[in-house]
């Protein structure tokens, strides 16, 4: 049996970081969790997760921020970033994907929609 693909949640808000890894584990995911981006980016460098979600308003450290700094680091540049925010402009959404994001999700998303945008990066990446 094929070992659990590992995503690291970096989202702020403890109910919906609650609700995005009942979602994960639901679906056969294992879950680490950070709540503001330098404890995600710390976090990053220590499990090397197959995944991030990775949200973009939080204190200390923004999502955009981390972003680049993920991308920057030699441990983490490979890792696969997907962008989960309330923000839908079309501004945002750009600034993610040149910043190396490998997809976006808008909240509040579906389920379905959440694995499905997983699935794709996993397999595009070589990861399923």
């Amino acid at each position: 049996m094929p070992l659990k693909k590992k995503i690291l949640v970096i989202e702020d808000e403890k109910e919906v970081s609650d609700l995005i890894r009942d979602f994960l584990e639901s679906g056969g995911f294992g879950v680490v969790r950070a709540y503001d981006g330098n404890a995600g980016l710390k976090m990053a460098k220590e499990s090397l997760p197959d995944l991030i979600l990775l949200d973009l308003i939080m204190p200390n450290l923004d999502g955009r921020e981390a972003l680049k700094l993920l991308k920057f680091n030699s441990k983490t540049k490979d890792i696969p970033v997907i962008i989960l925010t309330g923000l839908s402009d079309s501004a945002t959404i750009m600034n993610s994907l040149e910043d190396k994001a490998d997809d976006f999700l808008i909240k509040p998303f579906d389920k379905k929609l959440l694995f499905a945008v997983i699935n794709r990066v996993l397999k595009l990446k070589g990861l399923l």
